[in-house]
C-alpha cells in the first residue's frame, strides 16, 4: 500500500480545491488549489466556519444535511460572493466520512468560470454571425419590391394631373425610404474596419464628452482608467460609434440622476470566443439603473429588441457587430441597481491563436 504521504502529495497537486470539515464545519484541512480559489492562506483559513468560508446559506444548508444524513451531494454552477468584487461558479461535491466516534466532511470544489464564459461567448459569436446571415437574407426579399414599389409610385406620380392625389405617392416613397433606412441600418455596418494605431482612452473621452452634454447635470459619468493600457489597432470612427451606443444606453437606464462609470483594465492571455490572445483590453460600462430583466438578456443583442417604447432595438446588435469586427465581443451582466456592459478589444486581433487547435 502506498504511503500516506504519497496520497497528501496527490491531493496537493490536484488541480481541484479540496476541503476537510469537522462536525462543527470547522475547516481542518484544504490543499494548495483550495487557498488559490478562496484567495488566501492556509494560516488564516484554518478553523473558519464553513459559513464565512463558502458565503452561501443554500451551500451551508446543503452540507450539514449531508452530514447528518451521511448521503453525499453535488451542486453544479454555483456562485460563491467571495469579497466585495469576487464572484466565482463552481462546481461542489460534499462527501461525508463517517466512522466511529468521527464524522468529517469531505468537499471539493471546481472552478467553472472560465468553461461557462466560454461557452457563454461562443453562443454570443455564433447568434450574432446566425443574425447576421438571416438578416442578410431578409432584407435581400424585402429591397426587391421595395425598390419596385417605389418606382412604381414615381412613375404613377408622373401621371396623376390632381397635384392633391400626388400626395399619396409621395407619402408611399417617404415610407419606401423609411423602410430602406430600417434595413440598411439592420445589416449593420458594411465597411471594414480601417486598422490605425488607436488610444482606447480617446475614444472613451470623446464618446464621455458627447454623452455628457446630453443628460441632466445629476447624471455622473465616472472615469476609472488604466493608464499603461497600449494602442490597439482598430478604427476609431467605428469604436467611438459602438461605445456611444453603449452609454447612451446607460445614460437612458439611469433617467434624470445616476452614476455611469467608464473602466479599462487589460487582460492577459485571454480567450474570446475559440481564439486567445496575448493582451486584450477590457471597458465596463456600468449604471446604478433599474437593471434588465433576466429573461431579456438572452436577446438584447437581437435586432428590434428593445425594452423601451421608443427604442429601435438597433443599437446593441450594430455596436456588437462594430465590435466583432475587430475580433472583439461585447457582454451584459446586469441586475437590478448594477448593470455592466463588457466590450473585449484584443490589442492586435491578427495575432490570436485558435485554442481548438492548440488542443489538438
Amino acid at each position: 500500500m502506498p504511503p500516506p504521504s504519497l496520497y497528501q502529495g496527490v491531493i496537493e497537486n490536484l488541480h481541484t480545491a479540496v476541503l476537510l470539515f469537522d462536525d462543527a464545519l470547522l475547516l481542518r484541512y484544504l490543499n494548495p488549489s483550495a487557498e488559490m480559489l478562496l484567495a488566501a492562506s492556509a494560516a488564516r483559513l484554518l478553523g473558519g466556519p464553513a459559513p464565512q468560508l463558502l458565503p452561501s446559506k443554500a451551500l451551508h444548508a446543503a452540507l450539514m444535511e449531508a452530514l447528518d444524513s451521511g448521503h453525499p451531494f453535488t451542486e453544479r454552477e454555483l456562485v460563491l460572493e467571495l469579497g466585495a468584487e469576487r464572484r466565482v461558479t463552481v462546481d461542489v461535491t460534499a462527501t461525508p466520512l463517517i466512522e466511529p466516534g468521527r464524522r468529517e466532511l469531505l468537499v471539493e470544489m471546481t472552478q467553472v468560470d472560465r468553461q461557462l464564459r466560454i461557452t457563454r461567448e461562443e453562443g454570443l459569436l455564433a447568434q450574432t454571425a446566425t443574425t447576421r446571415v438571416l438578416v442578410r437574407g431578409l432584407a435581400h426579399e424585402i429591397n426587391n419590391p421595395l425598390g419596385g414599389l417605389r418606382g412604381a409610385a414615381q412613375l404613377l406620380e408622373r401621371e396623376l394631373p390632381d397635384e392633391a392625389l400626388k400626395e399619396y405617392t409621395r407619402i408611399i416613397i417617404s415610407e419606401a425610404d423609411r423602410l430602406q433606412s430600417l434595413v440598411n441600418r439592420m445589416l449593420g455596418p458594411n465597411a471594414l474596419p480601417k486598422r490605425l494605431p488607436v488610444n482606447i482612452h480617446e475614444v472613451l473621452e470623446r464618446v464621455r464628452q458627447l454623452v455628457q452634454t446630453a443628460v441632466p447635470a445629476a447624471v455622473r459619468i465616472e472615469r476609472d482608467y488604466d493608464p499603461s493600457i497600449p494602442e490597439l489597432m482598430g478604427d476609431q470612427d467605428q469604436l467611438i460609434q459602438a461605445i456611444l451606443n453603449l452609454v447612451r444606453n446607460a445614460a437612458q437606464a439611469v433617467g434624470d440622476h445616476g452614476e455611469i462609470i467608464l473602466r479599462t483594465r487589460t487582460l492577459r492571455q485571454y480567450t474570446i470566443g475559440h481564439t486567445r490572445h496575448k493582451l486584450v483590453i477590457r471597458i465596463d460600462i456600468i449604471d446604478n439603473g433599474p437593471g434588465i430583466p433576466a429573461e431579456a438578456t438572452e436577446a438584447i443583442f437581437l435586432p428590434l429588441v428593445t425594452g423601451r417604447p421608443e427604442g429601435t432595438g438597433l443599437g446593441l446588435p450594430i455596436a456588437q457587430s462594430l465590435i466583432n469586427q475587430h475580433g472583439g465581443l461585447i457582454e451584459c451582466d446586469s441586475q437590478p441597481g448594477q448593470t455592466v456592459f463588457t466590450v473585449l478589444l484584443p490589442i492586435n486581433p491578427e495575432g490570436g491563436r485558435n485554442e481548438s487547435r492548440t488542443r489538438q
